[in-house]
């Protein structure tokens, strides 16, 4: 009677000839199964060969720890980083195992049937515990060089914020491995006030629309950096918009990667000028100039609204919130008593008496057009830097 350890070592002789069967069988008319483009012949063969002998060991273990098995996990992420997709990978182990079969049964002989069927057991059970010490290895690398390019990617990225786009090497860098063009027009867009300002899906959402873009999280708020290419800002401020969960600001068009660091400056203090409870719009520094100018010199904008503001700030709260509102309500309808007083639902005399009121307080009569600006700058500033306590 023929042993099946004398069956495996028969087989083990004949490993070269298994092989080359092997690497003759992966090979079909279907691209999909036989990807291993990025992989040299002789590469291919020294895995195939580790893979069969590593078979014949097992099944002569009886199968133990073939789920674990330290061969197909090396084979695993060794393809995963060459880019050989793992449906490909499981058809040769699966190839593998019929060829290691078919290579006992024809030196079989008078095996019993006892351990016939034991040899059939275990060589399945090191195929498939095989297989699945090949996917786990596979995943992990996979999931590791996912986690390593969206490190590089970025990393890229952030450099292109800090101003490194300048660099005419490091731009054509960036345009290739980002995607995006080198010259043309960009915005920047900035958002938060939510754990996900934008809604999932937003990249393939402006993909749709013909924009070109990349994303990034910062922790504090997600900066997207997008090519307009024949778009305008309106249009996507347009798009754009129904995607925003939390607040969204869009900075000026600039001309290229070289200039993405002052857009991204000024999108983020564009977003600085939008009120924190505020959720699902979208604003462009273009409409927020006067706020964005007094955030830019927060010391100013402090003296500012302690000479003309600090003598109502310092009212019960009450009155000071009623002077405040008249003063900014007043200002909007072009100094028109008559016409603030029914927004201000009272009597035009009602509006008048406080502002008379208020010049009083602050010493200054409230006529002429410089005077006016000053004003409704301080009432601004108050309402972004708070400078006074309440």
């Amino acid at each position: 009677m023929t042993s099946s350890a004398e069956l495996v070592a028969a087989c083990r002789g004949n490993i070269p000839a298994l092989t080359e069967r092997l690497i003759a069988a992966i090979f079909t008319d279907n691209p999909e199964w036989t990807d291993y483009s990025a992989v040299a012949r002789a590469d291919l063969q020294d895995g195939c060969r580790r893979f069969l002998t590593r078979v014949l060991d097992l099944v002569d273990e009886k199968g133990l720890d073939a789920e674990r098995d330290d061969v197909a996990a090396a084979i695993g992420a060794h393809r995963a980083v060459q880019g050989v997709p793992l449906e490909a990978m499981l058809r040769t182990f699966r190839l593998g195992g019929r060829i290691i079969w078919e290579a006992l049964l024809d030196r079989a002989g008078a095996i019993s049937a006892a351990e016939f069927r034991e040899l059939g057991t275990a060589m399945w059970a090191v195929i498939d515990g095989m297989s699945s010490a090949l996917v786990t290895s596979y995943r992990g690398a996979e999931l590791d060089r996912v986690r390593l390019d969206e490190r590089r990617r970025h990393a890229l990225i952030e450099d292109v914020l800090a101003g490194r786009g300048r660099d005419a090497r490091f731009a054509q860098r960036a345009s290739r491995e980002l995607n995006i063009p080198v010259i043309g027009p960009y915005l920047v867009v900035v958002a938060r006030g939510d754990a996900y300002p934008l809604r999932l899906g937003t990249e393939t959402a402006l993909a749709a629309d013909g924009y070109r873009s990349v994303w990034h999280d910062r922790g504090e708020y997600t900066v997207g950096v997008i090519a307009l290419d024949q778009h305008s800002p309106a249009h996507l401020a347009t798009v754009l918009e129904p995607l925003v969960r939390g607040r969204a600001a869009l900075s000026p068009a600039v001309t290229g990667i070289a200039e993405v660091d002052t857009a991204h400056t000024l999108a983020v203090l564009a977003l600085d000028t939008i009120p924190e409870d505020t959720h699902g719009v979208v604003i462009s520094l273009h409409d927020r100039y006067p706020e964005a100018l007094l955030l830019r010199s927060p010391d100013l904008a402090q003296l500012l609204v302690s000479r003309l503001l600090g003598p109502i700030l310092e009212l019960p709260v009450k009155e000071r919130d009623l002077l405040l509102t008249t003063l900014r309500v007043w200002l909007a309808q072009d100094c028109s008593a008559a016409h603030a007083a029914p927004l201000l639902h009272c009597h035009r005399n009602t509006v008048i008496n406080r502002l008379q009121r208020t010049a009083a307080l602050i010493g200054h009569p409230l006529d002429g057009q410089r005077f006016h600006l000053e004003l409704y700058l301080a009432l601004l500033a108050h309402t972004l830097v708070d400078p006074v306590a309440d």
